[in-house]
């Protein structure tokens, strides 16, 4: 079965009849204030993208990528996450549980056998590993990897010729944790969003970063242009601000903070997430994500276990909304 997605506005409004307009919608873990896009130059619109355009040089001072790794613009970090498992031969993928569920079903769709890995049982599956592809921070659990432990499972890996992939989609709002400084050797594949902390979803863009010859690789089986002139245009200068970034950072800590006292009020309690996001495992998930949809609220659900993920809202009217909503008042 195909991964279903939050986000689906369109279906949610089609089935409780609620316009969408009306929805607060909190199912993506997308920042609600996004970086403000200026408006874009007529001729960027009229020509073809082109790679020595300064992107490469400000998505590394971002990453901190360094020079001796590749650095590959994509059409969202989804781009690669289809590509990837066909730049190797079938073999043994581990993906974790929960998780992202594009990453499982595009590595079967290449051939690979997938085997789901719980975050304590690393240690136990990766020497029967090819491949490890690990969500860090997780999504939607929010769980994190100390640094050193992720280059001990990638030394294992590229020992026998195999590959660490981390999809850190969720980890701009704690930059230090990111792997993208260790890229560079064989194994290693890193991949950033500028959808999630930046709040720009709809724009489709984001980087991968590796070793250049399979960043090279990549590129060739994307094809041209296969990120389009305004997207690389918005990407470089939101990569560039700086102060918008701090300051985002900032308002996302304050605001998971005021998330986090609404839920527990509620007997939701956390138990993880990011300043994007909040993972609340609970009995009647179900039950709860019902009745916020049919006052307009949508949350992630998730089945097994049995959980929700609430996004931030983005001001304290949603908030108080979400309040009300949870405590049954209309």
């Amino acid at each position: 079965m195909v991964p279903d997605h939050g986000g689906r506005l369109n279906r949610a409004a089609a089935r409780y009849g609620i316009p969408r307009a009306d929805w607060l919608d909190l199912s993506t873990g997308i920042n609600p204030r996004p970086w403000p896009v200026p408006a874009v130059p007529e001729s960027v619109w009229q020509r073809l993208p082109e790679t020595d355009d300064g992107l490469d040089a400000v998505a590394r001072r971002w990453s901190g990528a360094p020079d001796t790794a590749g650095c590959l613009p994509v059409a969202g970090t989804q781009a690669a996450i289809q590509a990837l498992p066909r730049l190797r031969g079938p073999g043994r993928v581990g993906v974790p549980e929960p998780g992202y569920a594009e990453h499982a079903w595009w590595w079967r769709q290449a051939g690979h056998t997938v085997v789901a890995v719980g975050h304590d049982d690393v240690d136990r599956w990766i020497g029967e590993l090819d491949v490890l592809v690990w969500i860090h921070p997780n999504n939607p659990t929010g769980l994190v990897v100390d640094a050193e432990r992720l280059r001990s499972w990638h030394r294992t890996l590229a020992a026998r010729g195999g590959w660490l992939v981390l999809d850190e989609a969720f980890v701009d709002a704690d930059p230090g944790r990111s792997l993208v400084p260790s890229a560079g050797p064989d194994g290693l594949v890193v991949l950033r969003s500028v959808g999630k902390f930046f709040g720009l979803a709809g724009l489709r863009g984001g980087l991968a970063f590796g070793p250049d010859g399979l960043c090279r690789a990549l590129g060739e089986r994307l094809g041209p242009w296969a990120v389009s002139h305004p997207a690389r245009w918005i990407m470089a200068r939101a990569l560039a601000d700086a102060a918008w970034q701090a300051e985002a950072r900032g308002w996302l800590a304050r605001a998971a903070d005021e998330l986090d006292t609404v839920l527990v009020r509620h007997g939701l309690e956390p138990a993880g997430g990011t300043a994007l996001f909040r993972y609340c495992p609970h009995a009647e998930a179900a039950a709860v994500q019902e009745r916020l949809a049919r006052r307009g609220i949508l949350v992630r659900r998730f089945q097994d276990p049995p959980a929700l993920r609430f996004g931030l809202p983005p001001d304290s009217a949603g908030l108080a909304r979400l309040d009300d909503a949870l405590g049954g008042r209309d």
